[in-house]
């Protein structure tokens, strides 16, 4: 169902693929941005990334469940991190490597931005997955 593909003639990723394939008719969800808040809303590892980080990937994990999918189905994501030091995208990355996101591996890109949406938030993450045939909403 999902091709991934390391473009032979391009330097070689670090855990992620330069694409990802999938056959047609498969149902594919495009999942909303991930953010570090628990289910009463509050920020979770206030000026820790790696903890936020952790927080996005269970929401992320969850938000997969109720489209009947899962990491391991996940073709694409973008990681926000409010940050301009590659340690601390680093350090957000070996979440998301750990996460089982990278299974396969997944194509992704990896950002350091000024701000996210809510006060004190410092990672985000979007993600596109496939749905596998017997997924259930």
């Amino acid at each position: 169902m999902i091709q991934r593909v390391t473009v032979p003639g391009l330097f070689p990723p670090p855990a992620y693929s330069h694409a990802s394939v999938v056959e047609a008719g498969t149902r594919i969800a495009f999942l909303a941005g991930s953010v570090p808040l628990d289910a009463q809303g509050r920020l979770v590892g206030e000026g820790d990334p790696v903890r936020q980080a952790e927080q996005v990937i269970a929401n992320l994990t969850e938000q997969l469940r109720a489209v009947g999918s899962g990491p391991e189905h996940v073709l694409s994501t973008d990681v926000y991190v409010v940050s301009t030091e590659t340690a601390a995208l680093s350090a957000v990355w070996g979440v998301v490597e750990s996460s089982g996101l990278s299974t396969g591996p997944h194509s992704s890109t990896l950002l350091g931005v000024s701000c996210l949406g809510y006060p004190g938030q410092l990672v985000e993450i979007t993600a596109t997955a496939a749905v596998p045939e017997d997924g259930r909403p």
